[in-house]
């Protein structure tokens, strides 16, 4: 019997992602067999420093890109928010999954939504993407970082450390916690990170078989929407930390986006917008846009 194996981070959330698509997989090869290896990454063990103190691109990916390369293992699943623009070299992705919901959802024991939380509230968020948005919609609030897996933030906030925190749409519901939601944010306030909601699998570029196994997993609306957001991230040199966020959705194959780059006070937003057929001409072309518009000053005030 022919195996796979699929490394994973160690959160609970992680696995959950592998083994959703371990029996996608097997739905699909009945005669394959699939194995689960569980790799630490840096981003999982530093977990006292907010997400940029601690390093830069690929905290969450590159023990997990060694082990490919060693031929420890045969493919990964990631968010594919957490990858790099760039593929590795001698990786890439085998297949995306179909996106679940890309937002972001604010979960408070009180129920508050943005619009009713106090004022000078404490909102938990890692994201200085989140935290951007949060501050140019509602300047009084007061943004802690806040980290650890999702059961480590929802603790932190139900015993009183936050009124609020900020969390992916997708994490939660695959984790079953949507009655823990107080607010679905709307995209008018908050873009998601340029793939957020999505599922990648990496494998060896030169591992024929492997991308064989993981076609019939890959959604191709999915991949062109996430082709355009992460072009226009790629654009603009900026890593999945920076204040950037981005949404593209697919209609009668006319690909739509919406883009936003901020700076980290909120005060400054530039927005741009745009639809095509070519999902990497209109990511380079939104993020000329955000350029013209002065986003690398803002980026890098």
């Amino acid at each position: 019997m022919p195996e796979l194996k699929l490394a994973t981070r160690p959160s609970k959330l992680a696995r959950w992602q592998t083994n959703f698509v371990i029996s996608s997989l097997e739905d699909n090869w009945p005669d394959l067999k699939c194995k689960e290896y569980v790799i630490t990454t840096k981003g999982d063990r530093v977990v006292d420093k907010p997400l940029p103190e601690i390093g830069g691109k690929g905290l969450f990916t590159q023990e997990l890109e060694q082990g490919l390369l060693a031929n420890d293992i045969d493919a990964v699943v990631h968010s594919l928010k957490d990858l790099p623009t760039e593929d590795s070299p001698g990786l890439v992705l085998g297949a995306i999954l179909e996106r679940a919901p890309a937002g972001d959802v604010l979960i408070s024991p009180k129920s508050y939504t943005l619009d009713t939380l106090p004022q000078g509230a404490a909102v938990g968020t890692s994201s200085l993407r989140r935290k951007a948005q949060l501050l140019a919609h509602r300047p009084d609030l007061r943004i802690k970082p806040v980290r650890g897996n999702i059961d480590t933030r929802i603790h932190k906030v139900q015993e009183g450390q936050y009124d609020a925190i900020v969390l992916a749409a997708a994490g939660v519901s695959r984790l079953e916690l949507d009655n823990l939601i107080s607010q679905n944010i709307p995209m008018e306030i908050m873009l998601p990170a340029p793939g957020q909601g999505a599922l990648a699998i990496q494998c060896r570029g030169n591992d024929v078989q492997t991308i064989e196994y993981l076609s019939p997993l890959d959604h191709k609306s999915t991949r062109l929407a996430v082709l355009a957001e992460r072009q226009f991230l790629a654009v603009l040199e900026g890593g999945c930390s920076l204040p950037v966020g981005a949404y593209a959705s697919i209609k009668n194959n006319l690909i739509k986006m919406r883009a936003v780059v901020l700076d980290l006070a909120g005060e400054q937003i530039i927005q741009v917008d745009g639809e095509g057929n070519d999902a990497t001409e209109l990511g380079n072309k939104l993020a000329q846009e955000a350029l013209a518009k002065g986003a690398r000053e803002v980026l890098h005030a």
